[in-house]
C-alpha cells in the first residue's frame, strides 16, 4: 500500500478540509441550540466521518485522524474559538452559513479521498466513489447528529454530483501524469466554487416527480 499521508501538500489539503467542515458542524450545532459537548460531537462527526468511512472502505490504518491525533486538539481550540466568537458577535446562525465552509469541505475532501484511493492502486469508480464518500459522508452525519434528514439527499442542490464530476476530474488529470499538486489543488479549487455559484443562483436538480391520484 502507498503511504499518502506523509506529503506536506496533501496534509495541508487535509487539515484544511476537515477544520471547514468542522466549522460547518460548530454551525449546525449552534443552530441547534446545543450544549457545548452537543457541538463538539457534531463537529467531530462532520470533520472526521466521510474521512474515516472512506479509510474503513479502502482497509486504511490508522485513521488518519488517530495518526495526527493533534487534529483532535486542534478541532476542540476551534470549537472553543469559533463558539466565543459567534457568541460575542452575534452572528445570526442560519443555513446559508453552514454551506460555505461546507462548500469548501466538499472540494477538499473529494479530490484528497480520490487521490488517496489512486495512490492505492484501486479501480477507477472505486476511486471517484472514495471522493464521493469523503465529501459528502461527513455533512450527513452532521445532520443525522442534528436530528434532520441530510440535507445532501433531498435540497435538490447539486452537492454529490458535483464531487462525482470533481472526483473524475482528479482520476483525468492523474491519467494526463499532471502533478499531484496540480491534479488534486484544480478540481479542489473548480468543485469550491461551482458550489459556491450553485447556492448563490439557487441551481436546483430536477425533483422526483409522483402523481397523487
Amino acid at each position: 500500500m502507498v503511504s499518502t499521508t506523509g506529503s506536506a501538500f496533501q496534509l495541508s489539503i487535509e487539515i484544511s478540509a476537515t477544520m471547514a467542515f468542522a466549522l460547518s458542524g460548530v454551525i449546525a450545532g449552534a443552530q441547534k441550540r446545543l450544549d457545548a459537548f452537543g457541538v463538539f460531537v457534531v463537529a467531530g462527526v462532520a470533520a472526521f466521518g466521510g474521512g474515516t468511512l472512506r479509510d474503513v472502505l479502502l482497509d486504511r490504518r490508522p485513521f488518519f485522524w488517530v495518526e495526527h491525533a493533534n487534529w483532535l486538539w486542534l478541532l476542540i481550540l476551534l470549537c472553543l474559538l469559533a463558539m466565543t466568537f459567534m457568541r460575542r458577535q452575534h452572528i445570526p446562525v442560519t443555513v446559508r452559513a453552514i454551506q460555505f465552509p461546507d462548500a469548501l469541505g466538499l472540494g477538499l475532501f473529494t479530490a484528497l479521498g480520490t487521490q488517496i484511493a489512486l495512490d492505492m492502486h484501486m479501480p477507477v469508480i472505486v476511486c471517484v466513489l472514495m471522493g464521493v464518500v469523503t465529501a459528502v459522508f461527513g455533512g450527513v452525519l452532521r445532520d443525522v447528529f442534528c436530528n434532520e434528514l441530510p440535507k445532501a439527499f433531498y435540497d435538490h442542490q447539486p452537492y454529490a454530483v458535483i464531487a462525482f464530476i470533481g472526483s473524475l476530474m482528479v482520476v483525468i488529470l492523474n491519467m494526463l501524469q499532471l502533478s499531484q499538486a496540480l491534479s488534486v489543488f484544480l478540481p479542489a479549487t473548480l468543485m469550491c466554487g461551482f458550489r459556491v455559484v450553485a447556492i448563490h443562483q439557487a441551481w436546483r436538480l430536477p425533483s422526483w416527480q409522483i402523481e397523487h391520484n
